[in-house]
């Protein structure tokens, strides 16, 4: 979010976004690298079947842990009745694609405003294809997890085409949850016994 057409802009609002803060956020980060580090965390129990509830509160962020929040947000995963389910909410890997796309579209928002470009209409579309029998054990060669997941945006703003082409490039190579999807991420389960 280095570009410097931020540094030029004088407007104070661009997508939403407050360009000072962002300036503020940049130079604090750069004086400070450790203010970079975030500790993100969710908590998850198991209801009935494939039903089961998440929640998110608390992180660590900018040196200390952030008391912004003063409720839980909740987040229901369920599943289809073809899955076992009782649709009691998205499953999992919807909500993988839901965390995807507001991660991309954020990353994009918070670009184009660093680039000083006015975002007029931004909205996604992702399909991802998934087969069942590496899930269900049946299959050792198919994997369990997405083969495949495409996002369509559409998108209308104050720039030329090679820019908003530049713009998606650049989103997807900067958003988290698009490098964590599409680069091998540790994922460490340890057993913590029930009291």
């Amino acid at each position: 979010m280095t570009d410097p057409q931020m540094a030029s802009n004088n407007q104070t609002e661009i997508n939403g976004l407050d360009v000072q803060a962002a300036r503020e956020t940049i130079d604090a980060i750069k004086a400070d690298a450790a203010l970079a580090k975030f500790q993100f965390r969710a908590k998850n129990s198991w209801i009935t079947g494939g039903m089961n509830r998440s929640t998110i509160r608390d992180f660590y962020g900018v040196g200390r842990e952030d008391d912004s929040r003063t409720a839980d947000f909740v987040f229901t995963n369920g599943e289809p009745p073809v899955l076992l389910g009782n649709n009691e909410g998205g499953n999992p890997v919807e909500f993988l694609l839901h965390a995807l796309a507001g991660c991309v579209t954020t990353t994009f928002v918070l670009h184009a405003m660093a680039r000083g470009i006015h975002v007029k209409e931004l909205s996604t579309q992702l399909e991802g294809d998934l087969d069942l029998r590496g899930l269900l054990g049946l299959d050792d060669t198919v994997s369990p997890g997405y083969e495949e997941i495409r996002i369509k945006l559409t998108v209308e703003a104050d720039c030329p085409d090679h820019e908003l082409e530049d713009l998606m490039t650049y989103a997807k190579q900067h958003s988290p949850v698009c490098n964590t999807v599409c680069r091998p991420v540790p994922v460490k389960i340890t057993r913590i016994r029930a009291k």
